[in-house]
């Protein structure tokens, strides 16, 4: 009887933990292309500069690829370009940045999910209190601390793409001679059928 009682709280964690997983899985999903909002900042931005000059970004969430980032920057700059009255466009700039975070949680069979040891819950971050003996011990990522060797953990690795680029907008043909010059309506055109717009809701 004992051991059933002592068991049925690692159940119920399992079975939390098992639920929580499979409703973000089905909420998440790539960044469709929109703008970004204030609450989210996933999504398109763009400002004027001057009166041709236009600074374009577009930022992905973890699920977003390289590739579809820098297509949507690519998409939005042609879309501002035919929306200002212009017919091309010009790469001044162009840039991708990548934000890399790395994520310690417990694992579903170990100790530290349970709260095995004295420490119940508690779950260490980057410094934790070993007692008087040891004092404060850091913890590296990459270099874990001995203490916690036996213990179970889950590490996740999240990476995030943000593309931006300075643009120059023109009227008529785009110049020959210039291989960051693109006309707009072609490159709406060829991008248009692998462009993701949000779901109606």
């Amino acid at each position: 009887m004992l051991k059933s009682i002592t068991r049925r709280p690692r159940i119920i964690a399992l079975a939390a933990a098992l639920a929580g997983s499979a409703a973000l899985a089905g909420c998440m999903t790539a960044t469709p292309y929109q703008p970004a909002t204030a609450s989210s900042r996933s999504g398109y931005t763009d400002e004027q500069i001057e009166g041709n000059r236009f600074r374009v970004s577009f930022s992905g969430n973890s699920l977003t690829a390289r590739e579809t980032v820098e297509r949507y920057l690519l998409y939005r700059a042609a879309e501002l370009t035919v929306q200002r009255g212009f017919d091309h466009f010009v790469l001044v700039t162009r840039d991708t940045e990548t934000r890399t975070d790395t994520y310690r949680t417990p694992g579903a069979f170990g100790g530290g999910f349970y709260g095995g040891g004295p420490w119940g819950y508690w779950s260490p971050s980057w410094r934790f209190y070993r007692g008087p003996r040891w004092g404060w011990r850091s913890y590296d990522p990459f270099w874990d601390d001995p203490f916690w060797s036996s213990r179970d953990w889950d590490y996740r690795t999240v990476r995030q793409y943000e593309a931006m680029a300075e643009i120059v907008t023109g009227r008529g043909p785009k110049p020959g001679d210039n291989l960051r010059a693109f006309d707009a309506r072609e490159v709406l055109d060829r991008l248009g059928p692998s462009i993701k717009m949000p779901e109606s809701r």
